[in-house]
């Protein structure tokens, strides 16, 4: 019984590529069905700053090459092209690692409290396509329960910041007062809102709220006071503001250089400044040659990232050991489920035994009482007991990366055990 995670993030890939692995929501049930044909059981966990893929099979090897082979069928990037900036897990850095996101200590604004939502989402749509069982089901749950635990008992998420939020941070750093600013959000999905919500929270008395539909962009316009237009219609706007800050879930780009320079011909002497915090990005590159316009992207948040995990640094140590304390109880769970088929036939076979030749000795005694009969029992099922107790014992706490203890069980009591599902 193996897992392994297959997967790249912001602090190892370049948007570039990072933005060419993304899997968008709308596509992860269809990502999911053809991650099926690959591997057994796996969960993807997709976000703007990572795509992740955690599969189970029989053997660590070929169930990371299955993973590298069902990115590849979905987004045609070559393992080549990948390998310098991917990074490969099994088992138990599996679980510290998943561990590790849940509790917002590998996103890039330390403590950020939206990964823990899109954890359990994950597991949600790998449920949904049915590609979860016990195991997996268990470490998503498990790493779940830890990035509560660890909001609880710390204060890695207190005021905490979102990718959201420092963009409009690092607009602000820029323009100044956002009174006096006129903001385009790009997006109306959880993302927008945060970006709506943070500007506002700043000062930003006129914020315009758009997206390709009409009803998300007027629900949440009419939820923050805020005015709204479609995508195919913004280009007024796009003319009149100061701040553009583009965060939707797109797979093509929402502005094209051609759409800035025209707006940009009516304002010439108008500085516009534009942050896309999208992966895949959502505005064309070539727009920061444009005049007067200022491009930045998720790779100019870093300096404020690394600002706000230095503020937060004094909570890790006691986060990291929440995880291991976690991580560790779940380690057992593992190690038992692991060796529970052999143990379960161990323990059946024994009983049967037992009980056959107790039988048959029965025969053979004159008539006991009923206190006598069950006395005889309770001392055969003593002796099976503390003689598999210490055998059974070693398993569960060896069992886990030593498969072949347990087989070694199984073929020399002959028990055929079957793997756990």
């Amino acid at each position: 019984m193996h897992v392994s995670l297959v997967g790249v993030n912001y602090s190892t890939t370049p948007v570039r590529f990072l933005e060419k692995l993304t899997i968008s929501t709308p596509q992860l049930q269809d990502s999911l069905l053809l991650l099926r044909q690959h591997v057994p059981h796996g969960i993807i966990l997709s976000t703007c700053n990572r795509t992740e893929v955690y599969a189970m099979g029989d053997d660590d090897h070929s169930t990371e090459e299955a993973s590298f082979n069902f990115l590849n069928a979905l987004t045609g990037v070559s393992f080549a092209d990948v390998l310098p900036y991917i990074y490969l897990c099994k088992n138990e850095t599996v679980f510290r690692h998943l561990f590790r996101v849940a509790s917002g200590l590998d996103s890039m604004i330390l403590g950020e409290f939206e990964v823990l939502g899109q954890v359990g989402r994950a597991l949600e749509a790998a449920e949904k396509a049915r590609m979860v069982n016990l195991p997996l089901r268990n470490l998503f749950r498990h790493a779940i329960g830890t990035g509560r635990r660890v909001r609880d008992e710390t204060e890695i998420s207190k005021n905490a910041l979102s990718v959201s939020s420092v963009a409009v941070d690092l607009a602000t750093g820029i323009v100044g007062d956002l009174a006096s600013c006129k903001i385009l959000v790009i997006g109306a999905g959880e993302a927008g809102r945060l970006v709506a919500k943070a500007a506002m929270d700043r000062g930003a008395s006129q914020i315009i709220v758009a997206s390709r539909s009409e009803k998300s962009s007027s629900a949440l316009a009419a939820a923050l006071g805020a005015s709204w237009v479609t995508t195919n219609n913004m280009g007024e706007e796009l003319s009149a503001s100061d701040i553009v800050i583009s965060c939707t879930g797109a797979p093509h780009l929402m502005l094209e250089r051609h759409q800035v320079e025209t707006a940009m011909s009516t304002r010439p002497n108008r500085p516009l400044v534009i942050v896309d915090i999208a992966v895949p990005r959502d505005v064309e590159p070539g727009v920061k040659q444009i005049n007067n316009v200022f491009l930045y992207g998720i790779d100019d948040l870093t300096e404020t990232s690394a600002l706000n995990r230095k503020q937060r640094e004094h909570e890790i140590q006691r986060v990291t050991k929440i995880i291991k304390d976690e991580v560790d109880k779940f380690t057992t769970w593992w190690h038992a489920l692991e060796v529970r088929p052999v143990v379960s036939a161990l323990m059946q076979k024994a009983e049967d035994i037992r009980w056959a030749q107790l039988d048959r000795t029965l025969k053979k005694l004159r008539p006991l009482s009923d206190e006598e009969r069950e006395s005889l029992e309770a001392m055969t099922k003593a002796i099976v007991t503390k003689m598999l107790n210490d055998p059974i014992q070693y398993l569960k706490k060896t069992g886990y990366g030593r498969k072949d203890y347990a087989q070694i069980v199984n073929e020399l009591f002959q028990l055929n055990a079957e793997e756990p599902e």
